[in-house]
């Protein structure tokens, strides 16, 4: 195997890999807000630790899709970047105002980002 077919194959190993770890950061994300929304209302659930967990999660995407050195085109980072304005806006309004309705579109953004990172979308 040559020098660079062996980059390219580490490379395609890291990427896999580092998609993989997104694809289940986001599923985390997705049923600690799911479980938030299924126990609504009983004293053991932890609405803020939920929410901060997903909202950590969506600041370092936002700071690595934002970071000149990220591989993907400007259009691809840009819907990633408005989709995680969104999440950063609906996560502020949750604080706000704690509803469980307004949790459903970050678990369904979380899923299906991770489900096109996994390759099931």
């Amino acid at each position: 195997m040559t020098n660079a077919a062996k980059a390219y194959a580490q490379t395609a190993q890291m990427s896999a890999n580092a998609r993989d770890i997104e694809a289940q950061a986001l599923l985390k994300a997705a049923n600690k807000l799911q479980d938030v929304v299924t126990n609504w209302g009983q004293p053991e659930i932890d609405v803020s630790s939920a929410v901060l967990f997903n909202r950590k999660l969506w600041s370092i995407l936002l700071s690595a899709v934002t970071s000149d050195d990220n591989p993907q085109t400007i259009e691809i980072r840009q819907n990633i970047a408005n989709i995680g304005t969104f999440v950063m806006t609906q996560t502020m309004e949750m604080q706000i105002s704690p509803k469980p309705e307004l949790l459903k579109p970050l678990i369904d953004i979380n899923c299906n980002l991770a489900a096109g990172l996994s390759g099931r979308a």
